[in-house]
């Protein structure tokens, strides 16, 4: 597996403190990254800031489906130790929670869910003690299965922002793009077909009890500009499915094995990866729990008016989860 070969969009010094600067301005006004004051500001805050950040963080527009933003330094000291769990990081990194918000806003809007992180619009990636083999942000020893975020909702973010806060063993978050693989027209053809539903994650326990029957979805789509992807194998019944479908499935997940890359990601690095076209997954590694460990901050974003996922998708129900908006549109 390719170790970075992730394209890099660079921030200069002036454009990397023109945004620290008005984060910081947000966050003494409001008090609290969680302020539903701050949030229903970011749409002037982000019409207040340069072309320059207008133009370098605009959305994925690349055929490898992601870019790195390269150029923020937060001090490791400053933000002290890594939490053991997403519930004790408090205002730890606050301010990298408003810079990652308005990186969001400049590209789409960002969007949370009830049911996850206390609906939290910034979420902390961070290993925690007893999950260690859950295909969850919160595990370590596995291998984190490379997966669309949320891909059991139709409501599910185009845009999904990885920040990094601390990565001093260089761990690896692994990418591939659908469009690099290599599929018979067979394949896609069975693909596209709702055979299986993907189920929510461990991570949405109100969602997993929910009632109501799950309904298949394909894997894969066509937007008009390219393949498009709906893939979480951990929580997909594959077996349910019939012969042809799973082999299909298979060859599809050997596809993206084969066209994975690993980013190691450096503090302050954002990863953009662009949600219908790239699944993403983490290398495994053993958490010391320390206060060293690696630490990501996670947003999802939605664009407006991008117009990429199957009409079906307008029916289900997902579940029972609610997406939260960052301000009323």
């Amino acid at each position: 597996m390719p170790t970075c070969p992730a394209p890099v969009r660079p921030l200069d010094a002036a454009a990397a403190a023109e945004l620290t600067t008005a984060a910081g301005e947000l966050l003494a006004e409001h008090g609290s990254a969680t302020a539903p004051g701050l949030l229903a500001a970011l749409p002037a805050a982000r019409a207040s800031l340069g072309e320059d950040l207008h133009r370098g963080l605009r959305p994925v527009d690349g055929p490898d489906g992601l870019f790195v933003l390269r150029g923020l330094r937060p001090d490791d000291a400053g933000l002290g130790p890594t939490p053991g769990h997403w519930s004790t990081v408090g205002d730890a990194g606050a301010l990298w929670d408003v810079v990652l918000l308005l990186v969001s806003a400049l590209m789409g809007t960002p969007i949370a869910w009830d049911g996850q992180q206390d609906g939290r619009f910034v979420h902390n990636i961070v290993p925690s003690p007893g999950h260690e083999d859950e295909q969850t942000g919160a595990s370590s020893t596995v291998l984190l299965t490379p997966h669309t975020e949320d891909a059991f909702h139709p409501g599910r973010a185009h845009l999904l922002l990885l920040a990094c806060m601390r990565n001093h063993d260089r761990i690896a978050t692994t990418a591939a793009s659908v469009r690099r693989a290599e599929l018979t027209a067979r394949d896609v053809a069975e693909l596209t077909r709702p055979a299986v539903p993907i189920l929510p994650d461990d991570a949405y326990e109100q969602a997993r009890r929910y009632g109501g029957p799950p309904a298949p979805v394909p894997t894969l789509f066509d937007t008009g500009a390219g393949l498009a992807l709906r893939y979480d194998p951990a929580y997909t019944p594959v077996a349910d499915a019939d012969d042809t479908w799973r082999e299909a499935y298979g060859r599809l997940a050997d596809e993206l094995a084969r066209v994975s890359v690993a980013v190691a990601l450096e503090p302050g690095d954002v990863l953009v990866v662009d949600n219908d076209v790239v699944v993403h997954g983490r290398v495994p590694f053993k958490a010391r729990y320390d206060g060293t460990d690696r630490w990501l901050k996670r947003a999802s974003v939605r664009v407006a008016d991008r117009p990429t996922r199957p009409a079906a998708e307008s029916g289900e129900h997902g579940y029972g989860q609610t997406a939260l908006t960052a301000w009323a549109r």
